[in-house]
């Protein structure tokens, strides 16, 4: 390959992301983060083998940061919403993590319902841009 043809290339446009997709990517990467904590938590309390409770709080981790990148598809977001009810199955192990859980899937329907509103109002404003004459 040349020098040439490398310059030649034309930048690739980037996807814009809506906020709704924003706002949900933010919610599982902050589950993801938290997650660190219950693991600890339940693996010094020896409610699991430190290996399960290793094993499932990374893959956890894991799956959550994965699930922040899908949510730009109808079935990511799908996702997203069985990964909430997971999280407050994992009161099960750990009895606070029903409160956690809660509170992220609050968290979650807010960003979801506000996220939407916003995008359609990004939406209307930008119709309504495109729908004006240009100026003199």
């Amino acid at each position: 390959m040349s020098a040439r043809s490398i310059r030649a290339r034309r930048p690739r446009s980037r996807r814009e992301a809506g906020a709704r997709e924003s706002l949900l990517a933010i919610v599982l990467i902050l589950e993801a983060v938290m997650f660190f904590f219950p693991m600890m938590v339940v693996f010094g309390k020896h409610e699991l083998s430190p290996g399960l409770a290793f094993g499932g709080g990374i893959g956890a981790i894991v799956v959550l940061a994965i699930a922040s990148r899908l949510v730009r598809f109808p079935a990511g977001v799908w996702f997203g919403w069985l990964l909430q009810a997971a999280i407050l199955v994992t009161g099960l192990i750990e009895p606070f993590m029903y409160v956690v859980g809660a509170v992220f899937l609050a968290l979650w329907i807010y960003c979801f319902v506000k996220g939407g509103q916003l995008d359609r109002m990004n939406a209307r404003r930008r119709a309504a841009a495109e729908a004006e004459p240009p100026s003199a």
